[in-house]
Order: C-alpha cells, then sequence, then structure tokens
C-alpha cells in the first residue's frame, strides 16, 4: 500500500472516530453509573430527543478501537522501514505505564468491590479512556489529524451550546409557564396521556392527595441554569472549559481565506454561544477556571511583561467582580451545594482510610456515603471530585497511579506547547488544564461525552513530538 494511502487512511480515521466522540457529547452525557436507570428510547421522537444507555457506546467504540490499534500496528511497521510519515515513537514511558497501571489497578479492585453493577459500567468507562489517550497519542497527534478528529466534536459542541442557548430562552420559561398553569387547572391543559408521562418521569408528584409540580423541577425551570445535552449545568461548564479555547482559535485561524462577513458571523457565534452557555451554566468552580485559563493566555502572549501583568490583573479584577454579584444570593444563602461537597469529600477520605488498598469498587462512592453521610448533606451518587473518588473507590494505589499519570501528562503537554508558537495546540493544553482543573470538584470522569474526548485530546498533545505540527495528511 502506498505511504499516502495510509496517511489518509489515518486521516479517516481520525474522521471517524471524531463523529463518535461527537455523538457521545449528544447521546452519552450522563454518568455511567446511571446506565441502567436510562431508559431505551421507545419511538423515533425519544431516540433524537433523550439521552442513550451509556453501555451502547461500547458496541462502537469496540470495532473503533480494534481498528485504531491495527492502523497503529500498521504506522509502526512502516516506521520500521523508515517511513516519515509514521506516527512518533518517543513517549516516556511514565505515560504509558501509568495509565496502564491506573486501568490495571481497576479491575485489581473491581474484585473486591460492593457493588458489582456500578463497578461493571466504572471499569467499562475507564477502559474506554484509555483506550482513547492512547488512539490520540499514537494515530491522531499530528496536528491536520487532530483537525480532523475535531469537526465530529466540535459540531456535536455546537449542537450543544445552541440547545443550551434555547432551554434559557425558550424551553425552560415555556416549560415553567405550562407547569404552573397545570398546576392552577388541575392538569386539564394536558392531554391525559402526558399528565401520565410527567408523573412516571417524577415533574408531577402528589402531595396531600393533590397533584403538584415537583418544585425540584420548578426550581431549576425558575433558576435557569443550562445544560445542553450534558447530565447537568457543571458537567456543560466542563466541556465548553475543555472545547471552547481551541473554537476560537479555529475560529480566528481557519476563517480567513472566507468573506469577511461570512468570517465574522462565524467567529460571532462561536464567542456568543460559547460565552452565553458557559454563563448560564452557573458553575462557580467554571467561572474560576475560566479566569486561570485566561489568565494563561495572557501571559504566553508576546507582550511586554509589565502589560501583561497588568492584563491579567485586569482579568482577575473583572471577573471576581461578575462573580461576586453574580453568585451573591448563592453565598448569602449559604452556600449550600459547596458545604455538601466537602461532606461529599470528608466522606472519600474516611473512606479511603477505612480500605486504604482495594477502596470499595470503582463507581461505589455512593455506598458507604450512604451509612456515613452528614443528616444535613443531599445524597450523593458520586464524591464531585474526580481525584478523591480514586482514592476512595480504589484505594491509595489506584488514585496515586491515577494523580500521577494526569499531573505527568499535563506537565509534559505544557512543556511541549509553551514555548512554540503554534496557537492550535496551545489552545488543546489550555481546554484540558481547565477540564482536569474542574475535575477538582466535578465528575467527568465518569461521564463519557466528557472524559472520551478530553483523553483522546490529551494523547493528542502529549503524542506530538516536541509539541510542533507536524505536516502531513
Amino acid at each position: 500500500m502506498k505511504l499516502e494511502d495510509k496517511a489518509a487512511g489515518a486521516k479517516w480515521y481520525a474522521l471517524a472516530f471524531g463523529l463518535f466522540l461527537g455523538l457521545c457529547i449528544w447521546k452519552f452525557g450522563d454518568p455511567v453509573i446511571l446506565d441502567r436507570k436510562i431508559a431505551t428510547p421507545a419511538t423515533a421522537g425519544d431516540f433524537l430527543a433523550d439521552a442513550w444507555p451509556t453501555h451502547w457506546a461500547y458496541w462502537v467504540l469496540g470495532p473503533l478501537a480494534a481498528l485504531g490499534a491495527w492502523l497503529v500496528f500498521r504506522e509502526r511497521r512502516t516506521a520500521d522501514s523508515g517511513d516519515k510519515l509514521s506516527p512518533p515513537r518517543h513517549l516516556w514511558r511514565g505515560l504509558w505505564l501509568l495509565p496502564l497501571a491506573w486501568l490495571g489497578w481497576q479491575f485489581v479492585s473491581a474484585a473486591g468491590t460492593v457493588d458489582g453493577e456500578l463497578t461493571t459500567a466504572t471499569v467499562g468507562q475507564f477502559c474506554g479512556c484509555v483506550a482513547a489517550y492512547f488512539l490520540g497519542a499514537k494515530l491522531m497527534a499530528r496536528e491536520r489529524r487532530a483537525q480532523w478528529l475535531l469537526i465530529g466534536v466540535l459540531a456535536a459542541f455546537a449542537f450543544c451550546l445552541v440547545r443550551a442557548v434555547d432551554q434559557r430562552l425558550f424551553e425552560y420559561p415555556q416549560s415553567l409557564q405550562g407547569m404552573r398553569e397545570g398546576e392552577r387547572s388541575g392538569w386539564t391543559n394536558f392531554p391525559p396521556e402526558a399528565v401520565t408521562e410527567m408523573k412516571n418521569s417524577g415533574m408531577i408528584v402528589t402531595t396531600n392527595g393533590v397533584d403538584v409540580a415537583n418544585p425540584v423541577i420548578v426550581a431549576k425551570f425558575a433558576h435557569g441554569r443550562v445544560s445542553g445535552t450534558l447530565v447537568y449545568p457543571n458537567a456543560l461548564a466542563e466541556i465548553i472549559l475543555l472545547l471552547w479555547p481551541v473554537s476560537l482559535v479555529l475560529a480566528f485561524g481557519g476563517t480567513k481565506e472566507l468573506r469577511p462577513m461570512v468570517r465574522w458571523a462565524a467567529i460571532g457565534m462561536t464567542c456568543g454561544l460559547g460565552a452565553a452557555a458557559f454563563f448560564w451554566t452557573g458553575s462557580k468552580l467554571g467561572w474560576l477556571i475560566g479566569m486561570g485559563l485566561a489568565g494563561l493566555a495572557l501571559l504566553r502572549r508576546n507582550w511586554p511583561r509589565r502589560l501583561k501583568l497588568a492584563a491579567v490583573a485586569l482579568v482577575v479584577v473583572l471577573g471576581l467582580g461578575v462573580f461576586a454579584v453574580r453568585f451573591h444570593q448563592y453565598f448569602a444563602a449559604g452556600a449550600t451545594s459547596a458545604g455538601a461537597r466537602l461532606d461529599y469529600w470528608r466522606a472519600a477520605v474516611e473512606t479511603t482510610g477505612a480500605n486504604p488498598w482495594l477502596g470499595t469498587g470503582p463507581g461505589t462512592f455512593q455506598r458507604p456515603y450512604a451509612r456515613i453521610k452528614s443528616p444535613t448533606s443531599e445524597m450523593a451518587r458520586l464524591a464531585h471530585n474526580d481525584y478523591l473518588e480514586q482514592f476512595s473507590d480504589s484505594g491509595i494505589p489506584g488514585g496515586l497511579a491515577y494523580v500521577a499519570w494526569i499531573l505527568l501528562a499535563l506537565a509534559v503537554a505544557g512543556r511541549k506547547v509553551w514555548w512554540t508558537g503554534n496557537a492550535f495546540w496551545f489552545a488543546v493544553f489550555l481546554g484540558l488544564t481547565g477540564w482536569f482543573a474542574q475535575g477538582l470538584g466535578e465528575f467527568g470522569l465518569y461521564v463519557p461525552g466528557l472524559a472520551w474526548p478530553a483523553f483522546t485530546l490529551l494523547g493528542c498533545v502529549i503524542g506530538q513530538k516536541g509539541g510542533l505540527s507536524t505536516a502531513d495528511s
């Protein structure tokens, strides 16, 4: 087979894998531990509108991973014969030993799990993370291939943002008005079958013999925090932190050949949709991380030192000012979600102390937490901290392996891209930094639509040689 054909095959594979990751953002945006609670779509409308059971994703990922492994093997053979188009083979040993050690320990921990169903779903998710990482590092680390990968990813991201804006401007206000009118009219403004479905889904609850709108859902619509196609608003903030930086770079840098009106329309849509959706997520941690990413981007600019420091100071002052205004009611009310997270984290530490070697099994945080939670805290299925949950679920060895892997990978990625003039790779690195930082307060590691794109891009960054783009097909 000609070398050009082999390079083209990898390019088309990157496109196909990116379309699959886009499908994950669109349909597999729930934590894997909820797999059995996701109803199988019954109609064509449900198939398009609703989330899909997360285990469906493995039926696509499995064949794609096998095909990717074959392409990697084929390119290694080409490398042995001196092909200049072959993928780089220079990954630090720690960057492939640590993820394998971490994944292997998950299987060891799974042997003593307190809930086999939760652990089976979680280990499958982690296998997907590691597969995505290695495929990105070994097959899609060249810039052109990464850009082909991003076609499907960013298309789904754009759809997710549009969905979020629609929720804020139309869906939530209309749903809130309909539920309030339904409650006043005794639900006579809905067809009987719709009322039955709303009761089954928990939108209508019975209190003192009266059917009323679920106050939790009413509060959700009233607050207007958007989630797009993902499980909840903070998950949307995670995907924005991950993909918005590279979206902006491509919008500004990849549209220069277009007509000015088209170019500025694309730039305006990218900026406007991302900013509006991010603001409407109401993510407090996401906002602070976003400020940090903006500061990093400014520090990398080729400006005089004083100008850079002044720009960073301006970002901090303005960002904290908006933060104070935006969330003053939340803190005035006692910052309940922050207090709840502290209880989750306390429980994760206690569980680690009680089960230091194997933990309670991957994905099982909710089982020990149900026993040791504070009476005033809301029940949680996940620890809302990917790193602490690794210690709680798989013990100190599993937690250390995961933390070491991520820190080493980000350090190597940062060293590769910081001093180069390649805006594309720096934007990818910036998004990854934000995503893994958000893991300190969220559970993106357990959501296929969040974790698999992130680990694929992480592999892409650490797999490219010296941080420079490689001009290949």
